[in-house]
C-alpha cells in the first residue's frame, strides 16, 4: 500500500493481505541499500498469523519516494510516524542491520510506541570501514560487491538457496544496484555515524530477542553479545554457521526464531 509519513509518499508491504490496525501490529525494517522485499516470507507469516504488518521502504529506497534520511535517530522518528500514519498504537519492531539500530533507537525514543524487539544481525556498534564507504560514496560497483560478499556466509556464494535456480549473491546485488545514487552511502554513513546504540539499549523496557549469525562478517556475533548485554533482560539466539544476511540464508530457522 501507499501512504504518507512525514510528507513522504511511502511504499510499505504488508504481507498479501490489507493492513489491520486493529491486529498486533509487526513492523519490519530493511537494512542498509535494501527493500521490503528482504521480508517477502516472513511478513507473509506475521500477516497469515494474527498481525497487521508494515514493512516499509524508507524514504528514497524502493518504491518510496524522498530522499534517505541521514541518520538513525532520523530514521526512528520516522518509524513511529509510520505507526501513526498507517493507524495503529503500538507495534512489535522486527529490524536487520541498520534496521536493528533503527528499531532500538525507536524504543528508546518512542517507548509508548513498542511492544518487542527483534533484533537480526545488530551490534554494539556498526563501523563502517573507510573503504566501503569511499566506494559508496562514489557509487561505485566495488561497494555492492564488497556489501553483497561480506553479507552473505560462505555456502551462499555457491548457491545454497532454498528456492530452486535462485542465486542469492546476485540477488542482493540486483537489489543493491536498484538503488538510486547516494542511498547506499548514505545509509552506511547513518550506521557509522550513530553512537547511541548502548545507551538506547538501557532504555529498553519491552522484550528483546537478538539473533546473531555465527560466521556474519558484518555486524559480528561478538559486537552482537556486547549489545545484548546492555539489554535489560534479552535473550540472544546464535544461527550456526549464518552469516549476516540470515533472511536469505536461513529462512526457515530465522523465522522460527522470530516465532519463538
Amino acid at each position: 500500500m501507499q501512504i504518507s509519513v512525514q510528507g513522504v509518499d511511502t511504499f510499505v508491504s504488508t504481507g498479501g493481505r490489507d493492513f489491520d490496525p486493529s491486529l498486533p501490529t509487526a513492523v519490519l525494517l530493511h537494512g542498509a541499500g535494501f527493500d521490503h522485499s528482504t521480508w517477502a516470507l516472513h511478513s507473509r507469516w506475521f500477516a497469515h498469523h494474527g498481525y497487521g504488518v508494515l514493512a516499509p521502504d524508507f524514504p528514497g529506497h524502493g518504491r518510496s519516494s524522498g530522499a534517505p534520511l541521514t541518520s538513525i535517530a532520523d530514521m526512528a522518528d520516522w518509524t513511529a510516524a509510520l505507526i501513526t500514519a498507517a493507524g495503529a498504537q503500538k507495534a512489535r519492531l522486527v529490524g536487520h542491520s541498520m534496521g536493528s539500530l533503527i528499531a532500538l533507537e525507536t524504543a528508546a525514543r518512542h517507548p509508548d510506541k513498542v511492544t518487542e524487539l527483534s533484533l537480526i544481525g545488530t551490534a554494539a556498534a556498526m563501523t563502517v570501514g573507510p573503504d566501503l564507504l569511499k566506494a559508496a560514496e562514489a557509487n561505485d560497483q566495488a561497494a555492492i560487491d564488497m556489501v553483497s560478499i561480506w553479507g552473505l556466509g560462505f555456502p551462499a556464494g555457491l548457491g545454497g538457496s532454498l528456492a530452486p535456480g535462485l542465486w542469492m549473491l546476485t540477488g542482493a546485488q540486483r537489489v543493491l544496484e536498484n538503488n538510486r545514487p547516494g542511498v547506499l552511502f548514505t545509509d552506511l554513513a547513518a550506521c557509522n555515524a550513530y553512537q547511541n546504540a548502548l545507551a538506547a539499549a538501557a532504555k529498553v523496557s519491552v522484550p528483546a530477542t537478538l539473533i546473531l549469525g555465527e560466521r556474519d562478517m558484518m555486524t559480528p556475533a561478538k559486537a552482537g553479545k556486547a549489545l545484548a548485554a546492555a539489554i535489560p533482560g534479552a535473550r540472544t539466539i546464535i544461527m550456526r554457521g549464518a552469516g549476516h544476511m540470515m533472511m536469505n540464508e536461513r529462512p526457515d530457522e530465522l523465522l522460527a526464531a522470530l516465532q519463538d
